[in-house]
């Protein structure tokens, strides 16, 4: 992989619908916002909060790692634990399209699918924003990975935080790094989604000009691993 040129020309915004970050984390975060429910049928949004189960600041720092310019979107969807819905999950999309962020980061996932998240998803892609979501590596599908052209991601226990592996399996297109050196931060495909978006935001920012196919030829290309077992050379 090459490297990131530094300067504002390779910013590539990503959105993170998550427990929100760190402050640590803060210089590279452009806008947060927290959806919640009031009640059972009133969603509700205002100023994000701290990170209190500290799951979206590893996400954060997994994405930052691999590309250190880009300018972070924070939709904070969980809050006091790791439980939250899919219109939650939706509304937070919606939001982030309208910020107009170039990527989706999606390290979470339901069991069933659900007509407004799948709506929301679709309406993100149609205008170009390219969503990686986290698939685990087996069992059920999950959503939103399994709806189509979300990138689906899962954890590949050979990669280092630099390799990314091309699966094209049933449960996963691509997997990469299981977990970061963070204490207490999760690991498997939650991990391994945001540092691929991690590597696609880097790569966007020298490639202003290239869409969700030229995104995925690069990827493909570029794989230290082609499917579960046989280990391709790197280009």
């Amino acid at each position: 992989m090459s490297a990131s040129a530094p300067g504002f020309a390779n910013n590539v915004s990503v959105g993170v619908v998550d427990s929100g970050c760190s402050d640590a984390l803060a210089p590279q975060v452009d806008a947060a916002l927290r959806f919640w429910f009031e009640t059972e049928d009133r969603l509700r949004y205002g100023p994000a909060e701290r990170d209190r189960i500290g799951h979206g600041t590893a996400i954060c720092a997994a994405i930052a790692a691999a590309a250190p310019n880009a300018r972070l979107h924070i939709a904070q969807v969980f809050h006091s634990r790791s439980v939250t819905s899919a219109a939650q999950i939706a509304h937070a999309i919606q939001w982030l399209v309208v910020q107009r962020v170039r990527i989706i980061n999606l390290s979470l996932g339901v069991r069933t699918d659900r007509t407004a998240l799948r709506e929301a998803c679709a309406s993100a892609i149609a205008q170009g924003i390219i969503i990686f979501a986290a698939s685990p590596a087996r069992g059920n599908p999950v959503f939103p990975a399994s709806y189509p052209e979300v990138i689906r991601v899962t954890g590949d226990a050979r990669c280092s935080p630099c390799q990314w592996s091309s699966l094209d399996s049933e449960q996963a297109d691509f997997g990469a790094i299981v977990s970061i050196e963070a204490a207490g931060s999760p690991a498997g495909a939650s991990i391994a989604c945001a540092a691929l978006s991690g590597h696609a935001a880097r790569w966007l920012g020298q490639h202003r000009d290239a869409d969700r196919a030229d995104l995925l030829a690069y990827l493909r290309a570029n794989a230290s691993f082609i499917g579960r077992e046989r280990r391709a050379l790197s280009s």
